[in-house]
């Protein structure tokens, strides 16, 4: 693990401002429990989970304290929290409404930038509530959304949800084959589509994909037409401004705490994508936390974090509304007309907490962008990271050219469990590449193989040793749960794997590594992908990049490196042995590539993360239709390179014409 450097304290003024602290204060005077620090409280909500959970519900006022058992069976998979609970998410969200005060901002490429009161947001989500209704829509009916981030398809999914329907969404750059393999399995009966969208300043006409779609979707009984480019729409659909049309009053539907809130899916690489199932009350109780404690939001916060509808980071976004804070969509490429246009945004919207990927950051540090020389970030007080692991570099890129006294807060978490499992915490100093601390109510662990707790500063698997109230219900047409279990509890039955390696560190904090089942284990030597992907991806040389350890039984395992050179700079031999150099220098001679291939592109899911396993798996000999599905990734005409250096790995690894 790296020397840890210092970037950050948390002034008396942060301290004093931050939610969690009045937490503490707030259980010190009507609890007596007395709690010095953030890490004591942390060790209090994994060892007393029922208490915790209680006093979260009163200190955010979600309603009169529920009766019966917190936990009524605390087992994984299948956890009971609040049976005789009643919860309906978007009534907590009602609950903080703040007549004439903006609610929503609604940003685009063009520039603009439009707030929507909370006044106008009630209004659209009752009167296309009732519109849903008269199309037959009860609690447990599921509508589907084929849409971009707009403050509209925040509309749709609050009224879904108030009538206790499930909501599901994918974003319109998704192809239809990747559409159609999510919705057909939850058989939607609405579905609210867009017109198309726009991104880079170019125009995208969806609407022969949206009629492909509903052609697949038998179960449908209406569309509802949205149309953000202008564009004819067909004959037989619903005009979003008919829609929500009217003068209805808001009403929610009285709801069991595990009713379904939301499908949401994982990447699909392999198989059909798993539809994993929400519930309203544990997404309101992680939400509350995550949003409140960890993400240090409430009134006059104003959030924003790039994202597709298709990414969980889009319900974490719109999650804000439920303790009170502002939210900022934006709907575009987040490199238009510049790389820091993102950084523009935040300044122009005058955001306090500002969210994007790893992927953003190492594209800025690129770049040799300064956007704290350039923009007022008079505001800004928090930027936050996710979506894969955050090197040194990328925190200290903040602190040098962004804000040198803001919170760099990143984090892990996941759509599995709609929210983090370590991650940013306010009162608690900031190390270079760390996440500062596990979650509140979250029992995280690095495992080795044994099963057993790894030491301080040695990496294992991220395991949850505990229930958590945001964990799925089921995935929908799972219903012995099988694919459920497979998911999550092997091989540590009763245990929820992440899939991600972890280590903790000395100041209560943890570094993550990458997936756990792409890591490199070369003679004993452990290490994640993300390492080599931030030696590699710093050469000005390298665009992207991607890794994965073979290993056949009875021969000698090759570390692949596949490299993508930026414009103008060809793979050479030189090169790769630079790169090998390189990595030899910063990491360890084990982990150095056998061999480095130059490919036009590295295939990502659709949520952005780096295709390792299903490319691995194809490279061992799984065949291409077992191993990937070409409608979840982008750069699928890149697969067909894998494919034939996969035959000429089978016949011998040290022999295929591509490697250098």
């Amino acid at each position: 693990m790296l020397e840890a450097v210092k970037l950050w304290e948390p002034s008396p003024e942060v301290v004093e401002r931050a939610r969690v602290t009045h937490f503490l204060r707030w259980l010190d005077s009507t609890r007596h429990l007395h709690l010095p620090d953030y890490f004591a409280l942390w060790r209090w909500s994994v060892t007393e989970p029922d208490a915790f959970w209680l006093a979260v519900w009163e200190y955010f006022d979600l309603g009169p304290l529920p009766p019966g058992p917190v936990l009524a069976r605390r087992t994984m998979p299948g956890a009971e929290w609040f049976p005789e609970a009643r919860m309906n998410f978007v009534q907590q969200v009602f609950r903080r409404f703040q007549a004439g005060r903006p609610a929503l901002w609604a940003a685009g490429e063009e520039g603009s930038l439009r707030a929507w009161t909370w006044d106008q947001l009630a209004t659209q989500v009752a009167n296309l509530a009732h519109t849903l209704k008269t199309f037959g829509v009860q609690p447990g009916d599921r509508v589907a959304a084929y849409l971009p981030n707009l403050p509209e398809t925040v509309v749709g999914f609050l009224a879904t949800a108030s009538l206790g329907a499930i909501w599901s969404v994918t974003s319109p750059e998704f192809g239809t084959t990747a559409v159609v393999s999510r919705f057909q399995q939850i058989a939607p009966k609405v579905l609210l589509a867009a017109d198309g969208y726009r991104y880079n300043q170019r125009v995208f006409d969806r609407r022969a994909e949206v009629a492909e779609i509903r052609r697949a979707l038998p179960s449908l009984e209406a569309t509802l037409w949205l149309s953000p480019l202008g564009l004819t729409p067909p004959d037989d659909v619903v005009p979003w401004e008919t829609a929500v049309a009217g003068n209805h009053a808001l009403s929610f539907a009285d709801l069991p705490f595990n009713h379904p809130l939301w499908i949401v899916y994982s990447s699909g690489t392999t198989g059909l994508p798993k539809p994993i199932v929400h519930s309203h009350g544990g997404i309101v109780l992680e939400e509350v936390v995550n949003c409140g404690f960890q993400q240090d939001l409430g009134p006059g916060d104003r959030f924003f974090w790039f994202s597709s509808t298709s990414w969980i980071i889009w319900y974490l976004v719109v999650s804000a509304l439920l303790v009170g804070s502002e939210i900022v969509l934006y709907d575009g490429s987040p490199v238009f007309p510049e790389v820091d246009a993102m950084w523009a945004l935040a300044a122009k919207a005058r955001v306090t907490s500002f969210g994007t990927s790893a992927a953003y950051l190492g594209l800025c540090q690129k770049a040799d962008i300064w956007p704290g020389r350039r923009y007022d970030y008079q505001a800004l007080r928090a930027v936050t990271s996710t979506g894969s692991p955050l090197g040194p570099e990328g925190f200290r890129w903040v602190y040098e050219r962004v804000k040198p006294d803001v919170w760099m807060a990143s984090g892990l978490g996941g759509t599995d469990i709609a929210g983090v499992l370590v991650g940013g915490v306010p009162v608690v100093p900031v190390w270079a590449g760390e996440i500062q601390a596990p979650a509140l109510g979250v029992k995280v662990e690095a495992w080795g193989p044994d099963g057993k707790p790894v030491p301080v500063g040695q990496v294992g698997e991220l395991v949850v040793t505990a229930p958590m109230p945001s964990m799925p219900l089921y995935f929908w047409n799972d219903p012995d749960m099988r694919r459920y279990r497979e998911s999550y509890f092997e091989p540590f039955p009763g245990v929820w794997r992440q899939g991600d390696w972890i280590a903790f560190t000395e100041h209560g904090g943890a570094v993550v590594q990458g997936r756990s089942d792409s890591t490199i284990n070369r003679q004993g030597v452990r290490m994640g992908t993300s390492e080599i992907y931030r030696v590699v991806e710093a050469m000005p040389e390298i665009a992207d990049s991607l890794a994965v350890d073979l290993e056949w039984l009875g021969r000698p395992s090759c570390l692949a490196l596949f490299v993508v050179p930026r414009a103008g700079k060809p793979v050479t031999p030189a090169l790769a042995q630079r790169i090998r150099e390189r990595i030899r220098t910063e990491l360890s001679p084990r982990v150095v590539p056998d061999a480095i291939y130059a490919v036009d592109a590295i295939p990502h899911t659709l949520n952005g993360k780096k295709v390792e396993v299903p490319i691995k798996r194809l490279l061992l000999g799984t065949p291409r239709d077992a191993a990937i599905n070409l409608g979840a990734i982008t750069h699928p005409e890149t697969i067909a390179f894998f494919e034939q250096l996969a035959q000429a790995l089978a016949r011998d690894p040290s022999q295929d014409p591509w490697r250098l």
